[in-house]
């Protein structure tokens, strides 16, 4: 699904924690079922993070809630000083659980952040955020 973006993917990493589709401005993330996901577990995706946007470019971490996975919302705090070109943080929700889940979320976050029903229009909030057309 995420492949199939009509954008120009830049590299697909699948790594221990999930599955990581790296675009220009964004990258769309979907964790594993039954995954915890911390800073520590995800070292490799800061790593991968670094090396497509040298903490220079401007980029939206769109989360892509597919699977079923661990996750303390009070950890985004602090987001904006670990992460400085990171513009804004997209949640994809797929049912009115998982929606009032990424809501409660939000509040926790320094960045913005907002909460999408489909992928699409979560790439095009993205794109708002980095000012790309």
């Amino acid at each position: 699904m995420v492949e199939n973006f009509n954008g120009s993917l830049i590299q697909k990493h699948e790594i221990d924690i999930g599955v990581f589709y790296f675009y220009e401005n964004f990258v769309v993330g979907e964790v594993n079922e039954g995954s915890d996901l911390n800073f520590e577990s995800g070292k490799k995706l800061y790593q991968l993070i670094e090396v497509y946007y040298k903490g220079t470019t401007p980029y939206v971490y769109i989360s892509n809630r597919v699977n079923s996975y661990s996750f303390k919302p009070t950890r985004l705090h602090g987001s904006a000083k670990k992460f400085p070109n990171l513009r804004g943080y997209a949640i994809v929700a797929y049912d009115p659980v998982n929606h009032k889940i990424a809501s409660l979320e939000k509040t926790f976050a320094d960045i913005p952040t907002d909460v999408f029903d489909t992928l699409e229009d979560a790439i095009t909030w993205s794109k708002k955020m980095t000012d790309v057309n």
